[in-house]
């Protein structure tokens, strides 16, 4: 131990999040009569910081769960909390090495016996908590054996339930002992059995942080990471995996403005991890100092999941989080220069996921970095706020002498660049990706006629309303002082056969929306039906209506933003099969992977492994296997290289073309009308006619909202 670093982030938070499962279900235990069973869960989460991380960070975990333990619930909790963890410590060190139900025998055996006699020493030196135990065990015989009694054949039994009361009244030791052998015993091998699924679950997931340095200590003492020299570089994130990068040679120097362009799974936010002070498997970076990952004058990293960083309850409280409490930060004119002005008090829950990058940027910005480290920041902003990061990104080296390292997929942004890193297969290439579009056309501020106003191919003809918006209007948090109205009077139908594109700047609702068309969200105001178009209705009054989408989830299938956050079995088949329902089978998986453009065998693939466009068409394929009567897909082109959106497009399209009525959200227009049919526009929760549409429109379609 002498020589042990201090524990990393990644063990500290395997602590907090443990431990505190662990005292949850310890406190469930003591305090409700019926959720004994409760405690045997309590040895799992400790078990499992010991099968993955170090003897020190299960240590720890004992020491602030015992203390929090006994503050909530006094000794008795505090005391299965410490069992819990000697436990949770013999079956988490036999995981971590490999031993099988041998080595689990012996220790229980071992151990059993020995956890019972530390109950009794226990006992023994807390006489009011004896007492207290020996009065809770007899009172509950003598109840039992009360209720018992009377009924003929129950007597006997009421009798042998009276003299065991006595027995541990005059023996008391012995019960515990014996019961406390017992007890550990089936607690080993309960925390043995759930922890080996847990295990199977989190294989594929590192144990370590891969955001900081596993290697040597730096000799460094002072945060300075600029200039980097990066000298034949790889990484593979395991022994047994396939590297992600190979011999990468690069230098980037302060106060420049340096793109990293490739395709989806081509190394990015691995080489943005190495840039961060993640230590390379191979090669070496030379820096002047320490990288400084959210230090102050050090590194920032926004990633391209901005809802990960976010800590703070409020938008002013994140900006600062982590901050020492002196620390002299003007958050309101941060805020005003991403985007976010008056929005200090609002809760970050309550943001778009636009809103929510700018506010990583904002407090990345809030530390004063040097090296400034965007990981598709732009991806789920719309096209004025994107041009708008982009400006406040590019001018960062002249304002403020940060270096901007920006990883993206699109074209005009790389080209704001000084220079240009294009990576391929995790290896830096001279030359632009073939996939590269024209850095100097950026299709997302191409006009709305060229956009939305003609179709690669005529679509099929488009039938009577399916999914009909009156007056729909929605608040979250109504009624309190976070209350944020979302969406006003939205009346819209959507056609059978039809493609429909939602547009809208971040905040505007159209997730909120998305949510309700689903049936996920039940309007404040209004009524969003769906009408009966394939006979899956029970006749009832009011029937040509249609009925309440509440009443009918997973009749309109939603593609989250995020796919990964949809996908929730280990493997791709278990997926597919579970959004699918009980009707599918091997056959019908294989039928939606090859449909969506994946091979069959991948159905055996983890989940875990899957690229972000696989994982996208994954999500699509369990919807399309539990065949909706429509699609709306949030966001489905979001974080994709230009060659990834091209598939899923196509996708899409052939859906459509086999009939499929779909809706889309998103900011990027390009390419879509091959899909889309009519475009409508949110603005500020309400909906306004787009004044350029597609000439394949419902009859009798007003050009509004209908």
């Amino acid at each position: 131990m002498k020589n042990s670093p201090p524990l990393r982030p990644m063990e500290f938070a395997s602590v907090a999040i443990f431990g505190g499962l662990t005292v949850a279900a310890v406190v469930i235990a003591s305090v409700i009569p019926l959720a004994q069973a409760a405690g045997l869960l309590a040895p799992v989460p400790l078990a499992l910081i010991a099968a993955r991380t170090r003897p020190r960070a299960l240590l720890t975990a004992t020491v602030a769960t015992t203390a929090v333990a006994f503050a909530m619930a006094g000794t008795g909790a505090m005391a299965t909390v410490l069992g819990s963890a000697l436990i949770g410590g013999i079956v988490g060190d036999l995981k971590r090495r490999r031993r099988g139900l041998g080595a689990l025998g012996l220790a229980t055996l071992v151990a059993s016996p020995l956890l019972g006699g530390v109950s009794v020493l226990i006992l023994w030196v807390l006489v009011p908590l004896r007492e207290l135990t020996i009065e809770a065990m007899t009172n509950s015989l003598h109840g039992v054996a009360k209720w018992l009694r009377g009924w003929g054949p129950t007597d006997a039994v009421a009798d042998a339930l009276d003299s065991m009361s006595r027995s541990i009244a005059g023996h008391w030791w012995a019960w515990i002992w014996i019961s406390g052998t017992v007890g550990t015993a089936i607690s080993l091998l309960a925390a043995w059995w759930i922890l080996g699924g847990v295990i199977a679950r989190l294989r594929d997931v590192p144990s370590e942080d891969t955001l900081t340095s596993d290697g040597p200590a730096s000799t460094a003492t002072e945060v300075a990471p600029l200039p980097i020299v990066a000298e034949r570089v790889g990484f593979a994130y395991n022994p047994d995996a396939k590297p992600v990068l190979h011999g990468i040679d690069l230098r980037i120097e302060p106060g420049e403005f340096v793109a990293v362009v490739g395709a989806n799974g081509s190394g990015k936010s691995t080489l943005a991890k190495i840039l961060a002070g993640r230590a390379p498997t191979t090669g070496v970076v030379h820096r002047p100092g320490l990288a400084g990952l959210g230090v102050h004058g050090g590194t920032a990293l926004v990633l391209q999941r901005p809802e990960i960083q976010m800590l703070g309850s409020r938008v002013a409280d994140d900006v600062v989080w982590g901050l020492p409490p002196d620390a002299d930060v003007d958050v309101e004119a941060l805020l005003a220069e991403v985007g976010l002005t008056g929005l200090g008090d609002r809760e970050t829950t309550d943001l778009s996921g636009g809103q929510q990058q700018r506010l990583a940027i904002a407090a990345a910005l809030a530390r004063d970095p040097q090296l400034l480290i965007a990981d598709e920041v732009t991806s789920m902003v719309d096209p004025e706020g994107r041009g708008q990061l982009l400006h406040l990104l590019a001018t960062l080296p002249a304002r403020r002498g940060i270096a901007v390292v920006l990883i993206t997929h699109r074209g005009s942004e790389a080209a704001a660049a000084d220079r240009v890193i294009h990576l391929e297969a995790g290896r830096v290439v001279p030359h632009p990706p073939h996939w590269m579009p024209d850095p100097h056309l950026d299709l997302d501020h191409a006009s709305p006629t060229a956009s939305s106003t003609s179709l690669a191919a005529p679509g099929p003809h488009i039938g009577g309303p399916l999914l009909v918006l009156d007056h729909v209007g929605y608040a979250h948090l109504p009624g309190s002082p976070w209350e944020v109205v979302a969406l006003t009077d939205v009346t819209l139908t959507v056609y059978r056969g039809e493609g429909l594109l939602i547009v809208g700047g971040n905040g505007s609702g159209k997730t909120t929306l998305a949510w309700i068309m689903a049936g996920l969200l039940s309007p404040r105001t209004g009524t969003c039906h769906l009408l009966d178009t394939a006979g899956k209705f029970t006749p009832a009054a009011g029937y040509d209506a249609g009925e309440p989408v509440t009443e009918h989830v997973g009749a309109v299938g939603l593609g989250f933003q995020h796919a990964r956050l949809q996908l929730q079995k280990v493997t791709v088949a278990d997926e597919i099969m579970a959004a699918g329902g009980e009707k599918v089978g091997t056959a019908e998986v294989a039928r939606v992977l090859e449909l969506v453009g994946l091979p069959r065998q991948m159905a055996a693939g983890k989940v875990d492994s899957l690229s972000g466009g696989q994982m996208r068409r994954v999500v699509l394929a369990g919807l399309i296997a539990r065949n909706p009567d429509m699609l709306v897909l949030d966001e489905p082109l979001a974080g994709l290289d230009p060659l990834a959106r091209e598939e899923i497009v196509a996708l899409l399209a052939r859906l459509r073309a086999e009939g499929m009525t779909i809706v889309i959200i998103s900011h990027d227009f390009e390419s879509l009308d091959s899909v889309c049919t009519r475009r409508v526009r949110l603005v500020d929760g309400q909906l306004l006619p787009d004044t350029h549409q597609n000439v394949d429109q419902p009859s009798g379609w007003d050009g509004g909202a209908l």
